[in-house]
């Protein structure tokens, strides 16, 4: 006889995902104002492209390549903006060319301007439920997209602050162009006819619905008026970014309509866009201007954007040769044994920047093979971090913040100040990137430590690196990284005019790097692919619009001839000044894109140029009275990309150093670059010896 089959086994619950303590935050705004009850149970955007679309009254604008866009109570604006600049800052500047609105409002009863029912990562779509009309704003269409419904249609009105001076229909009434007395001239695009009549600065349609598509026509020129027409019947809804494989991002767009799929390309996607793709066609004379460079027509439902790869090492690309040891081993010494557990700073970023420094000292110690400091560099990063995993720092800590989904600290969700506003989700990436790098290298010296503490490090990852777009989630997907512009924003649940921003780019690669790291401490290859790529984009996006290269056309020439980098990069506008120093101050402006000072950073500032043009406009600033001897440091560092014996002799003579760096660090690094003999071995040293094996 068979055995008797056994009783069913209860299932097992799957694991579920470490979460910090929650909290309620006593400064963050309410979501529920702009988002749709569908959104409201799932993590939600916090340094997006749209954030102004969801604070205070949701009525400042946002740069929606290659428009601003701007909502008032019932109707959406949009301007093709011009820019103002001069030596110190640029930006573009919006006037409302044309704003979109019903002839009545439709649906008195709503006091709501208007809500987020979907976005994805190049897309956001807006309901005015108050005017029957739905905009999908689009990141890099040409195109402004708006569905108009309503049972017996809706009467549309669409005004400008200018007069207008021609207006002219095709003989389907499906078209209309209308020409303004500021030399800008824009098409309207209808599904089916319309009749529109107009008055010197307003036109207004009979009952309509459905889809109305207006696009300005660059330089009012008739070859690209053909282009525009011919693409105007296929319209994207929404855009996703797609991880493919290492180093690949594929571009994916939802479409409706028929015909192919025209957008717009910045500088950088048209660098990385895969020359092999037979998917697309690039329409190089058809362009539109904008602060981040000229943007390109693309044609294709899908791109291919393929980034140069970056290996993730723990240690120098090249090592250090035997006989600078001893110069390394003598600080190292030193540096160990003035390392004190007890950490004065409650910041979440001072102290972050204290345990990667120290972190940075035991890989330090293992690539000259003085490997006698490690335990008291692991007690010490033990006695560090523990209280902050599991809630035994008394002066701070981390919480779980439901309302939008993501970390908070104590000291954060009762002041929106405190930790450089990290409760309201500023600077998460610098913050926890330090955090991830000086647990990645504890669970890579003690993998015991590391598998105790791996749901706690994983949860701190994944507030800025979460890729997954699950309702279920406790994070929204890759909080400050913008999948179109491919850099982050530091600016969180702030309302600004500009849009969000970012200072430092070093620090955004040093997330991703740290992140890359942690993969690798705990052989998690994905978490080493995503890593790796985001700090590759990162660097690129870097090196395209914070570095300015002498001669350069991407900037206008007042602010080039001035500025080797930008200070405050915004989504709108260019700025030389920093959050902490006026524009003077160029060691810092330095500084603050070279910190923290890693293996990575050579790949950040591969350019031995550019370097050169960096170091020479930022010398001068050293004859201030009051410079730091902390970011005299990050300077001598890029000196010594070009000139190792005299940015020695200098870091031997400072007399401090910036808190999340240190003498032995200094001296690794001028140790570890290239000799003049070896330079032009591409990726350097060890990463060359491959080559021989490739032909």
């Amino acid at each position: 006889m068979p055995p008797p089959p056994s009783p069913p086994q209860p299932m097992k619950p799957p694991n579920k995902p470490f979460l910090f303590p929650k909290t309620q935050s006593t400064v963050l705004p309410d979501p529920s104002l702009f988002f749709s009850q569908t959104l409201l149970s799932t993590p939600l955007p916090t340094n997006s492209f749209f954030q102004n679309f969801t604070l205070k009254n949701g009525d400042q604008p946002e740069y929606i390549h290659p428009y601003l866009i701007k909502c008032s109570l019932s109707s959406l604006s949009l301007s093709y903006p011009s820019r103002f600049f001069n030596s110190s800052f640029i930006y573009q500047v919006f006037n409302a060319d044309l704003t979109i609105s019903a002839s009545e409002n439709t649906n008195p009863g709503s006091q709501n301007p208007h809500f987020i029912s979907s976005f994805s990562d190049l897309s956001v779509t807006l309901d005015f439920p108050s005017s029957n009309l739905r905009f999908f704003l689009v990141r890099g269409s040409p195109f402004l997209t708006c569905s108009v419904s309503g049972g017996g249609g809706t009467a549309i009105s669409i005004s400008t602050i200018h007069a207008i001076l021609s207006f002219s229909s095709n003989s389907a009434q499906t078209k209309y162009t209308i020409k303004l007395n500021n030399n800008q001239t824009w098409l309207i695009y209808t599904s089916s006819p319309i009749s529109l009549t107009h008055s010197l600065s307003l036109i207004t349609s009979t009952e309509f619905s459905g889809i109305i598509r207006i696009a300005l026509l660059p330089d009012s020129d008739p070859k690209y008026e053909a282009i525009l027409d011919r693409f105007s019947t296929c319209y994207p809804v929404s855009g996703d970014a797609v991880f493919t494989k290492p180093f690949c991002l594929e571009y994916k767009w939802e479409k409706k309509g028929w015909g192919d799929l025209l957008m717009l390309a910045h500088p950088l996607h048209l660098r990385i866009l895969a020359g092999d793709d037979s998917n697309v066609t690039v329409l190089e004379e058809f362009k539109y201007n904008s602060i981040d460079g000229e943007l390109v027509g693309v044609v294709g439902d899908s791109w291919s954007l393929k980034t140069a790869t970056v290996s993730v090492n723990w240690h120098s690309v090249r090592g250090v040769k035997e006989e600078s040891y001893a110069d390394i081993i003598s600080a190292l010494v030193g540096d160990v044994e003035a390392l004190n557990p007890t950490i004065t700073t409650t910041s979440s970023y001072f102290y972050g920047k204290l345990i990667a420094r120290a972190a940075r000292l035991a890989l330090i110690a293992e690539e000259v093979g003085f490997l006698e400091v490690i335990p008291k560099i692991r007690k010490y990063l033990k006695d560090t971090i523990e209280p902050w995993l599991d809630g035994s720092f008394s002066g701070n800590g981390f919480l779980y913040d439901a309302k939008w989904g993501g970390i908070v600290t104590k000291q954060g969700a009762l002041d929106s100040g405190a930790d450089f506003g990290f409760g309201i989700y500023n600077d998460h990436h610098y913050h926890l990137g330090y955090f991830l790098y000086a647990i990645a290298v504890l669970a890579k010296i003690d993998p015991v430590w590391g598998r105790k503490y791996r749901p706690q490090a994983y949860s701190l990852m994944a507030d800025f690196m979460n890729l997954g777009r699950q309702s279920n989630s406790s994070y929204t997907r890759l909080r400050c990284f913008d999948l179109y512009k491919l850099h982050s924003w530091a600016g969180g649940l702030t309302e600004f005019g500009d849009g969000r921003n970012q200072e430092s780019t070093s620090e955004a690669v040093n997330a991703y790097y740290s992140a890359a790291l942690m993969g690798l401490a705990y052989g998690d290859t994905r978490l080493v692919s995503i890593g790796s790529m985001l700090a590759a984009l990162e660097i690129h996006s870097a090196q395209t619009w914070w570095h300015v290269r002498e001669g350069d056309n991407m900037y206008e020439e007042d602010f080039t001839r001035e500025n080797r980098v930008v200070g405050v990069l915004w989504a709108n506008k260019r700025d030389s000044g920093l959050w902490f120093a006026p524009p003077q101050w160029k060691e810092c402006r330095l500084g603050i894109q070279v910190l923290p000072l890693l293996p990575i950073t050579e790949i950040l500032f591969s350019d031995v140029g550019f370097v050169r043009e960096l170091v020479k406009w930022t010398l001068p600033a050293l004859g201030r009275e009051g410079v730091g001897e902390g970011w005299k440091g990050f300077l001598y560092s890029l000196e010594g990309i070009y000139d190792k014996e005299g940015a020695l002799e200098k870091i031997k003579n400072l007399t401090g150093f910036d808190d999340g760096n240190s003498l032995t660090n200094l001296l690794w690094w001028i140790h570890s670059r290239a000799d003049e003999e070896e330079e032009g071995c591409g990726g350097g040293g060890k990463d060359c010896w491959f080559g021989h094996y490739c032909h």
